[in-house]
């Protein structure tokens, strides 16, 4: 039924593979995130089927989704967009009569389901932009396709307001957000990761995405969330994470260590000779000295985590499609909705 290694789902009726259907997705449509790209590539596994029982279309969706979840290393909002839409389909299926019929349904359903997804940024665009006041200072991090919708939102109506973003390392994606904000005229500032402290003070408002909300209410993120929620807590600061419900997803994590990485990570060297390699000189560096060239190479930096959890007692609210929600709660009584 399944082929994890090639990303190619096999059935009675043929292959198709779905991990090349959903990276054509992300290729082709900037704006689309991972858990909408997924639901696009399953909605086109199921409109390609020609299964004949809802045994084995259930089957079939339940291949494509596991092969997507093994084939993406990053695959937190992308097993949520996964479970919500099977979720989605398993409600379709009660009480079928002409299953041929039911299956046309369904799939115009899926679809319907993926416009009102792609709807979800404009929904939480009006919902958050009020946040904003004239003359607010606000911190965000990274790139995050939400929280760009909800700062563009307010500058469309004429609110004044500056944002420090952070250079968000290894990825380096908060580049991409500075470059997207500056377009639209809204005054920037760029800051070291390392400086986000120091930045806190200045600040009105954190406002970060999520890769996934898990069921507590915690934020699964880029590496370095956490650390913004600390500062922000310390410093009184509100912190809000702009999410779509269709990224809540069923995880518990008591921990960093509970967020699942495809590779060992924090790995301690081997400090034998030969696996060292050649070792820099030590050279008095002074405190404004900058040296780009002094930065850590691909096998350090992948031996670090990309993402972390952020307990939900540092998390002011979640900016949402449902509205403006309590991070501690409002979680767990949409996914009991959506699963009882």
């Amino acid at each position: 039924m399944e082929s994890k290694s090639t990303g190619i789902v096999r059935h009675s009726q043929g292959e198709f593979d779905i991990v090349t259907i959903y990276k054509k997705f992300l290729e082709d449509d900037p704006e689309i995130t991972m858990p909408v790209a997924a639901i696009e590539a399953l909605v086109q596994l199921l409109s390609r089927s020609q299964a004949k029982t809802i045994s084995e279309f259930m089957d079939i969706l339940q291949s494509g989704s596991n092969i997507l979840k093994d084939g993406v290393e990053n695959n937190i909002s992308l097993s949520a967009g996964c479970d919500i839409f099977q979720r989605f389909v398993t409600r379709s299926l009660h009480d079928v009569g002409d299953f041929e019929q039911c299956k046309r349904h369904l799939v115009e359903n899926g679809k319907l389901f993926i416009q009102r997804a792609r709807a979800c940024r404009q929904t939480i665009a009006n919902l958050g932009y009020p946040l904003i006041r004239d003359g607010n200072v606000i911190l965000t991090h990274g790139f995050s396709r939400g929280v760009a919708a909800v700062l563009l939102a307010a500058a469309k109506r004429h609110v004044r307001f500056k944002v420090f973003v952070t250079e968000s390392r290894p990825s380096g994606s908060g580049c991409l957000m500075a470059d997207t904000l500056r377009k639209a005229c809204i005054p920037t500032c760029m800051v070291l990761d390392s400086a986000v402290s120091f930045t806190m003070n200045r600040v009105d408002l954190v406002l970060v995405g999520a890769e996934g909300v898990v069921e507590n209410g915690g934020l699964i993120n880029q590496i370095g969330t956490f650390q913004l929620a600390v500062f922000a807590k310390h410093a009184h600061k509100p912190f809000y994470a702009v999410a779509e419900s269709h990224k809540f997803v069923r995880m518990f994590p008591l921990s960093q260590y509970d967020i699942p990485f495809s590779r060992p990570i924090l790995e301690f060297d081997d400090p034998s000779p030969k696996t060292l390699g050649p070792i820099r000189d030590v050279v008095p560096t002074p405190s404004d000295a900058i040296h780009n060239e002094l930065i850590m190479n691909e096998e350090q930096i992948r031996n670090n985590p990309t993402l972390d959890v952020t307990p939900p007692e540092f998390v002011s609210g979640l900016i949402t499609d449902l509205g403006i929600i309590d991070s501690k709660s409002g979680v767990s009584e949409e996914l009991i909705k959506l699963y009882l």
